[in-house]
């Protein structure tokens, strides 16, 4: 609801034509739309600077489309995570305009109208690491950040981070996704002075348990500045980061 349709509803209160009841309910059905299977938010650009995000794995393929088409009807913005490659085709084809990022499995709508400011830098400790990377990548592009990946980087071979030296100390938040042991964000974290985002992945033998061996090496690490997503969460990765890139709002 704008501002002014708030001020017009007040107005009308103080006047005696709505009564305090009337006006929570308009302002609780204006909030969001119901489609009875999901409630999209439409109020979420307003309130956290970018519209709602859909997250595609497990929803059926119509109340998928559903959703987006009620997202896109109300903002040209829209970022889809999760979308298997083969059900990309068939969203594709409802949808013009849309990007899909088959490593990543993201679809983008409305990248095109972004003016990319700052700089992100997310890193990879291997290839294997690269669709919780992409997905990192594709989220802070969305939030308005210029982003730039650097691939197998890991500590297996560290002469190769070195590469990235500059670039660690030109970005204003960088994200750093590991498997195995995880340990290339404490080697970031030593180096960067900006913020550092670790994602674990599921990349890994079995004691590598599904990510967690890597998890927890990210959370014990000692280097300072370095806070830690939940296993292959690039997407909170990516989101963070642009966050962070923006600064607080009004700067």
């Amino acid at each position: 609801m704008e501002q002014a349709e708030l001020l017009d509803l007040l107005h009308r209160l103080r006047a005696g034509k709505l009564s305090a009841e009337e006006i929570i309910r308009r302002i609780e059905r204006d909030s969001y739309q119901e489609l009875g299977f999901a409630k999209p938010d439409h109020q979420r650009a307003r309130r956290l600077g970018f519209p709602e995000v859909v997250f595609a794995e497990g929803k059926q393929d119509q109340h998928l489309l559903e959703i987006c088409r009620a997202h896109l009807a109300a903002q040209p913005r829209l970022l889809v995570t999760r979308l298997a490659p083969e059900r990309a085709p068939g969203v594709l084809a409802e949808f013009a305009g849309g990007a899909y990022n088959a490593t990543a499995r993201t679809l983008s709508f409305g990248l095109d109208g972004i003016e990319p400011e700052g700089y992100v830098l997310v890193l990879c400790a291997g290839t294997a690491d690269l669709p919780v990377a992409e997905e990192a990548v594709e989220t802070a592009r969305m939030l308005g950040a210029r982003v730039e990946l650097g691939a197998d980087v890991g500590v297996a071979g560290i002469h190769r981070l070195m590469a990235y030296r500059s670039r660690m100390d030109a970005a204003r938040a960088l994200v750093v996704v590991a498997g195995m042991e995880g340990a290339l964000p404490s080697v970031v974290g030593g180096l960067a002075s900006a913020p550092v985002i670790a994602v674990p992945t599921s990349v890994g033998y079995g004691t590598g348990l599904g990510g967690v061996a890597a998890l927890l090496t990210m959370l014990n690490s000692c280097a300072p500045g370095v806070t830690v997503t939940n296993i292959d969460n690039g997407f909170g990765a990516g989101y963070s980061a642009a966050l962070i890139n923006r600064g607080p709002q009004g700067e």
